[in-house]
């Protein structure tokens, strides 16, 4: 049985060899198709109409799980009309004060070329399993709990924050956090926790006046900042039931920047395209509390909308950024970038088999599009994803 600091020592022992391994993958294996440049489609969004105020009706719902079978996970191959997107890119947006506006999009293009573009989906990997595997943990436990300042305040394992509902989220401007819908919203109405949302920053003890004799030296202190704007996509809110995990995402505003480094979106590449074939997050799992828990697994499926894999999770990890290391051409090296956000779990049946998986909500171009005008407020700074 190992020591605490034994224990301590291995992991950072395990976290040095696999960022090592990451360099090496991007020093000697450049990518086999180096352009990462993706056609970001414009929307235009128009003027905000009032709602009534929120009722705050919903309980939070931490373990997350839906169904899916053959139709849905090839429902991207399907063409879907403009203004059926257009419906599911409209967003909402809910102010500290509990008031709400409803912004409606046009997708902005010619519908051949952008047919084409929002319609096509990743290669698909379907492969046969024989064996069912457990939910949310397979085999053993991959996953790392972040100890030490040098770890956890560093990037990227600094771009990781707590949502008060039991979430986490990911810094992705220095004022936007991004994370999953349904930690803020069940797909009818907002959660209870989002009337007073706050963000948790970790912080040690001695950036803080509470007497650090007074915490535990294993485990960090949390900064709360609350939240003055949340926005979450209709295409959630029509209901989580009828579009699955697709839209399962939501960017929150600060009332105030933070100063630390934040991780850039990218579209989603095929995951042959990333560095070692690898996704990444961290989170804060509710099995281990008070702890920042890292996990990094192969992408197992595509879709459209959806990655699957098996990286060992618990309920709390929502809304982690998931990142891999995307090629940068203007850089001419990888980069990490947030290219989904992970939602739960998910049983999808294909030809009579039931199979068992943690999935992320893929960033697509409109996805990208969205999130971008989100954070930016205007359409020139997403032209390229």
């Amino acid at each position: 049985m190992m020591t605490p600091h034994e224990s301590s020592l291995l992991t950072l022992l395990l976290l040095h060899l696999q960022l090592f391994r990451s360099v090496s993958l991007s020093v000697l294996h450049p990518p086999p198709h180096p352009s990462s440049v993706h056609h970001v489609p414009a929307l235009v969004p128009h003027a905000p109409m009032p709602l009534s105020r929120s009722r705050f009706s919903a309980h939070t719902q931490l373990d997350f799980t839906t169904h899916c079978n053959s139709s849905c996970f090839h429902r991207g191959e399907l063409n879907t009309q403009k203004e059926q997107l257009s419906d599911k890119l409209a967003f909402e947006t809910l102010y500290a004060d509990g008031s709400r506006t409803l912004t409606t999009v046009e997708v902005e293009g010619d519908s051949g070329e952008d047919a084409a573009l929002f319609a096509q989906p990743p290669r698909r990997r379907l492969r046969p399993r024989h064996k069912r595997v457990r939910r949310q943990i397979y085999g053993a436990d991959g996953r790392f709990n972040i100890q030490g300042d040098n770890f956890l305040l560093d990037y990227p394992f600094s771009t990781a924050v707590r949502i008060s509902t039991g979430c986490t989220g990911v810094l992705v401007s220095q004022q936007h956090i991004l994370t999953a819908a349904h930690c803020v919203h069940d797909g009818k109405d907002y959660v209870k926790g989002a009337r007073k949302l706050k963000v948790g920053f970790l912080i040690t003890p001695s950036s803080n006046d509470t007497n650090a004799s007074l915490t535990s030296a294993h485990k960090p202190l949390v900064r709360w900042v609350r939240v003055k704007r949340t926005r979450v996509p209709k295409g959630w809110i029509q209901g989580p039931q009828e579009v699955s995990m697709d839209f399962d995402y939501a960017l929150l505003e600060l009332r105030w920047p933070h100063r630390r480094p934040f991780m850039r979106l990218s579209v989603a590449p095929s995951s042959d395209d990333l560095a070692g074939k690898r996704i990444h997050f961290s989170g804060f799992d509710s099995d281990r509390p008070g702890e920042l828990v890292y996990r990094f697994c192969p992408v197992e499926e595509e879709s459209k909308d959806l990655i699957y894999q098996h990286c060992d999770a618990r309920p709390g990890a929502s809304g982690s950024g998931v990142y891999g290391r995307v090629w940068d051409d203007a850089l001419e090296r990888w980069e990490r970038k947030v290219i989904g956000i992970f939602s739960g779990h998910q049983w999808l049946e294909i030809d009579g088999e039931n199979r068992d998986y943690n999935v992320a909500v893929r960033i697509t171009p409109l996805k990208f599009a969205q999130i971008c005008y989100w954070v930016h407020g205007n359409r020139q700074d997403c032209v390229q994803g």
